[in-house]
């Protein structure tokens, strides 16, 4: 029984292309794969198809600016400060290193990008930067 384990072992199938009859019937088996598509296509196209009806519940997201950018910093900053809740356990948690990290980020992004912001981009870093290092000061008590 163990000899007829060993002879099963596993196929390899060269796929490279050496002439045109070779390419000829590559194509002609990547029409019949398409054509019937395996189990496991069939698990995953049903797997986009709920992952896109649930985008499409929650909404499209918005355009990417950097606004929207800090306003995502800020956000996460804001969760580790505690100030908002988790998402997934709805409960507030103070993570003061993390938080720090969020925004030396976005003092880092305030630096890298000094003169090149427009008006109102700037004023938003500022002010974002100046609420959350306030928290920050309040949160870790120095």
């Amino acid at each position: 029984m163990a000899e007829k384990e060993e002879d099963k072992g596993f196929v390899v199938k060269d796929r490279r292309r050496f002439t045109e009859e070779a390419e000829e019937e590559e194509k002609k088996g990547e029409a019949q794969a398409e054509a019937a598509p395996s189990a496991g296509e069939q698990k995953s196209s049903r797997a986009r198809e709920a992952s896109t009806s649930e985008e499409q519940s929650k909404g499209p997201f918005p355009e990417v600016t950097l606004a929207t950018f800090i306003f995502s910093l800020s956000s996460s900053a804001l969760v580790h400060l505690g100030e908002i809740p988790e998402p997934e356990t709805n409960k507030a948690n103070v993570d003061l290193p993390i938080a720090k990290q969020i925004i030396d980020t976005l003092g880092m992004l305030e630096e890298k990008t000094k003169g090149n912001l427009d008006k109102d981009e700037e004023r938003l870093l500022k002010a974002v930067l100046y609420d959350l290092r306030m928290r920050y000061i309040q949160k870790s008590g120095k």
